[in-house]
């Protein structure tokens, strides 16, 4: 979206001073694992734990530059894996959120993987405030952890959620499918163990090949890392249809869980309310201005040790750009956009705003638009991606 919809860059900011709506969100990014995955992109470091305590001190001042305290709806520990973290580091992280943040009434999620987790970390997580898990287990398959290079079994799986279970009721399992050599039926299976250990909550994602990863360079060695495209098709309505008769309906493009146990940290992102981020890449969203941290573990800490912000990209985006990016992003939700709170917030009106594309849209049955709301088709959810693009191209183009 922000490829399509960049406005002129703004000096970079060394404190952060919000105005206007105050975010009751933030994120924090722990950008360490054990080691990187063939697929993973994220902003990472493996095997530099040595970089974690200067790390947490470079966090440290970034989050001190904020002008005051804040209280917070919602809390979210991603990574990286945060469980990596030993129980000091841990400690030590909270202790900084604790010095500008009040998150005692707030959902608190940890990013986890299921190695990490040993009951003497639970207990502390849940402790120093975490009362809900994302755990990173992508599969129960033994050949599909090793294709995805993942350092867990199922049975590492299932021990990790016996011990988040003792301590909190609110936990997420992220899944990944249509890896090269899968089949529907190896899909379902994952799906249904999955359901098996009762979370309250799923994701699912498509395998995607990003660029400078290790699967990315084998695939252009003509190595397919992915199932065909009319299969991935299939394991995706596969999901929808089989998660929604086991209680798990769909909310989001990859999110799936009853009304009560949506995460209310990434409903935030696509409602386009404003959060705060902190960390080696993370991207925060204050008063307007669209900001992102240095990808580079390394070139973050140099740049808060010698007084600089972190961030190497900052942008306001202007009024309709920034009332377009609302709508593709809000478009993920199948509950989709309200149209007269999308008016009363942005101060633009749906229809006029895409015109004749949505014209175009509905003809092809991929948006749904009624009076009160819009949202996306069962084959509008199914291309999304295209659909952004479509609005986002057709929108670009009138501003």
């Amino acid at each position: 979206c922000r490829n399509l919809l960049v406005g002129e860059a703004m000096a970079s900011i060394e404190t952060y001073h919000p105005q206007g709506a105050l975010p009751r969100s933030a994120y924090f990014h722990v950008p360490f694992c054990r080691h990187r995955c063939g697929y993973c992109n994220f902003s990472l470091v493996a095997n530099r734990d040595y970089l974690i305590d200067r790390y947490l001190e470079a966090l440290a001042v970034e989050v001190a530059w904020l002008p005051e305290r804040y209280v917070l709806d919602t809390l979210f520990l991603g990574g990286g894996t945060p469980t990596h973290l030993n129980s000091q580091q841990l400690r030590r992280l909270f202790s900084i959120v604790d010095s500008k943040f009040d998150f005692s009434d707030a959902e608190v999620t940890s990013e986890a993987n299921p190695s990490d987790l040993v009951a003497e970390k639970v207990e502390l997580l849940t402790k120093l405030g975490v009362n809900r898990f994302s755990l990173g287990v992508q599969s129960f398959s033994a050949g599909k952890l090793k294709f995805l290079e993942r350092d867990h079994d199922a049975d590492g799986i299932r021990r990790a959620v016996d011990l988040v279970k003792q301590h909190v009721d609110d936990f997420s399992l992220d899944l990944i499918f249509a890896t090269r050599e899968e089949t529907l039926q190896d899909w379902q299976s994952d799906l249904a163990n999955a359901i098996s250990l009762q979370p309250t909550h799923l994701s699912t994602y498509e395998l995607t090949i990003e660029k400078g990863t290790q699967f990315w360079n084998r695939e252009r060695s003509e190595q397919p890392m992915q199932t065909g495209e009319e299969l991935r098709a299939e394991m995706y309505e596969l999901a929808i249809d089989y998660l929604d008769a086991h209680s798990f309906p769909q909310y989001e493009v990859s999110s799936f869980a009853a009304v009560e146990n949506r995460c209310q940290h990434n409903l935030i992102y696509w409602s386009g309310d404003p959060y705060f981020a902190f960390g080696a890449g993370a991207a925060r969203f204050v008063d307007g201005i669209r900001e992102t941290n240095h990808n580079s573990v390394t070139s973050y800490i140099k740049r808060i040790e010698s007084g600089n912000s972190p961030a190497n990209q900052t942008e306001r985006l202007a009024p309709a750009a920034s009332a377009i990016e609302r709508l593709v992003i809000g478009l993920r939700k199948i509950d989709g956009v309200n149209k007269a709170t999308f008016s009363r917030e942005t101060g633009f009106e749906v229809d006029q705003l895409l015109d004749d594309v949505l014209d175009e849209l509905q003809e092809h049955d991929l948006i749904h638009s009624t009076v009160e709301r819009i949202q996306l088709t069962r084959r509008g959810i199914m291309l999304y991606d295209s659909v952004a693009t479509m609005l986002l191209s057709a929108c670009q183009n009138r501003l």
